[in-house]
């Protein structure tokens, strides 16, 4: 229950940000527009710890910076790459293997993958990813290992 009071309170939060309207029955129509939509999430029974992962907290707000970096870095790459005359691009496809334990945790680092320029992941498994990259430098496995270390500590808290 305490998770839908969450959500209800993140909707309303939303709500409020994107009206920008704070008459009583404007801000009315959102708690009850908010309050359906939790009542939906409960009938659907999609109101779980992956749909409003509370507990990854600050774990979060701490690697993304360090993600940041790394998407600026790898942008950085991806421009000498294209405007190099030649174009040296030698795509591959390369599996990974994901530590992570949950969904949420592998949707976090294939994400964060694909958010990074010149790589896209392709696909997810249970233990493992298929990431394509323009060159292989790009998934020499430096990078990805220590970002696949840094998002095991985001879902689980514990720096591996």
């Amino acid at each position: 229950m305490l998770r839908a009071l969450g959500l209800g309170a993140v909707l309303y939060g939303f709500w409020l940000v994107l009206s920008g309207h704070f008459e009583p029955l404007l801000m009315g129509f959102g708690i009850g527009s908010s309050a359906l939509v939790v009542y939906l999430a409960l009938r659907m029974d999609v109101v779980d710890h992956e749909g409003l992962p509370v507990d990854l907290g600050v774990r979060f707000w701490l690697y993304l910076p360090w993600l940041m970096k790394e998407v600026f870095v790898s942008n950085v790459r991806v421009a000498r790459i294209i405007l190099t005359p030649g174009l040296p691009i030698d795509p591959i496809l390369v599996k990974y293997h994901a530590s992570q334990k949950t969904d949420l945790g592998r949707a976090i680092y294939a994400n964060s993958i694909t958010l990074t320029p010149g790589t896209i992941t392709t696909w997810v498994d249970e233990d493992s990813l298929d990431v394509h990259s323009l060159t292989w430098i790009d998934v020499d496995g430096r990078e990805e290992d220590e970002m696949d270390r840094r998002v095991s500590w985001v879902e689980q808290g514990v720096v591996g």
